[in-house]
């Protein structure tokens, strides 16, 4: 893989055999840490430095990290956070907690993380919330179509202490996780290969009728059901193949999901629909954090907030420099060079849209799902709530120019 693919001259077969000799957590902090293009001489010895340093002395915890497909390469596509978090918890506590990154599906995938999670198999995981949602539904309450007017928006929500009191606590409470970080983008139409050869999708009524992958997310199917996009439930790793076979018309996702999944070679337009959030985030179980005591539950929280800095960053500079989310398109991205073309609808479209299926002015179609998370959040209106912080940032402002907060301080 060209880019900025620091691992493009380590094959996966050498990749295993140094994390034979190291460890593939060792293996995968030391591989995330290069500042550019490593050989397999440079990662061993890498991968032995960084060994030595965790196991210098002997962990108080060690904490099992589930985390779906990723992996060293993909999280240089799509900036999710999970091996700066790690890397930073590791050094922050002087080795007495270890993390054991497990990606690459091996351990979970992204449906079923959060639930190994909540059995106490894995301690935390990183997914979807959309995806998650099956085995958490509370996570639902991120997905209420056209709630977030910009990425920017989401990751105000995130820093705000009201996300403690609508998301963080609630989330806890009902399904004993601990919402950590997250990244943030929003949800489109990925078209497969059967648009290749079609104009640029430029009206919402040219998607009427296709029939599009859908997550695990219920709220995600209410609002696709308005727009008459047939929501097909397909699993995350299934829907590659669902493109390349023309089951399906596209797939309900963001831009560096595609990316990092090595889908875009299947998918021919990217239709900016943003019709909710994408965010892939990271939890820890209750049970796990409140075993570790109160410095290094301080720890995670601030390894946690050095994170989502990071992948607030990151990913912003990652849509652009790799992965292609741009008009026009750099050369050398993932999405120019595999031609996955960018159709981004004029704003009476995506008002259109809005219109057809949001809460705000289609609220009978929501009525069900939100009286229950309304009950599953302790009687607060999520939906009003969430609404209401993302909107206290101009809609113009840029995700990058979002100031961190430590949520958890008032």
């Amino acid at each position: 893989m060209k880019l900025t693919d620091k691992l493009g001259q380590i094959s996966r077969r050498d990749l295993f055999r140094v994390a034979g000799t190291y460890g593939m957590s060792s293996t995968l902090l030391a591989a995330g840490s290069f500042g550019g293009a490593m050989t397999l001489a440079n990662l061993a010895k890498a991968a032995e430095s960084t060994y030595e340093k965790r196991f210098a002395k002997e962990a108080k915890f060690t904490l099992k990290f589930g985390a779906a497909g990723f992996n060293a390469r993909n999280l240089l596509i799509e900036r999710a956070g999970c091996l700066e978090f790690a890397r930073d918890l590791e050094s922050r506590t002087d080795g007495e907690i270890r993390v054991e990154f497990i990606g690459d599906n091996q351990i979970c995938n992204q449906g079923s993380c959060v639930e190994k999670t909540q059995q106490g198999i894995v301690d935390i995981y990183a997914a979807s919330t959309q995806n998650s949602a099956g085995g958490a539904p509370y996570l639902n309450i991120l997905d209420y179509a056209f709630m977030f007017p910009s990425r920017a928006s989401i990751y105000y929500f995130l820093y705000s202490p009201e996300s403690q009191r609508i998301l963080r606590e609630p989330f806890e409470k009902n399904h004993g996780l601990k919402f950590l970080f997250s990244h943030a983008e929003l949800r489109g139409i990925q078209l497969g290969l059967k648009w290749k050869d079609a104009p640029t999708v430029t009206k919402l009524e040219e998607l009427f009728g296709t029939k599009n992958r859908v997550t695990g997310t219920q709220l995600g199917r209410i609002a696709m059901q308005a727009l008459n996009l047939n929501p097909v439930p397909i699993a995350w790793e299934e829907t590659l193949d669902g493109l390349k076979q023309g089951l399906i018309d596209g797939a309900e996702t963001w831009a560096s999901a595609v990316a990092y999944a090595n889908m875009s070679p299947v998918v021919s337009q990217c239709v900016d629909l943003n019709f909710f959030c994408g965010t892939e985030h990271t939890a820890m179980s209750a049970k796990a954090f409140d075993s570790l005591g109160g410095d290094l539950q301080d720890a995670v929280m601030e390894s946690s907030y050095l994170a989502q800095v990071h992948v607030q960053a990151a990913n912003e500079a990652a849509l652009v420099n790799t992965v292609g989310y741009s008009v026009p398109q750099l050369p050398g991205t993932i999405f120019e060079r595999d031609g996955v073309r960018m159709a981004r609808l004029p704003e009476a479209e995506l008002k259109m849209a809005e219109e057809m299926c949001s809460p705000e002015f289609q609220p009978d179609l929501w009525t069900e799902w939100r009286d229950r998370l309304n009950g599953w959040s302790g009687g607060m209106d999520t939906y009003d709530e969430i609404y209401r912080v993302a909107r206290e940032i101009p809609k113009e402002t840029l995700a990058e120019n979002v100031e961190p907060r430590r949520w958890w301080k008032a």
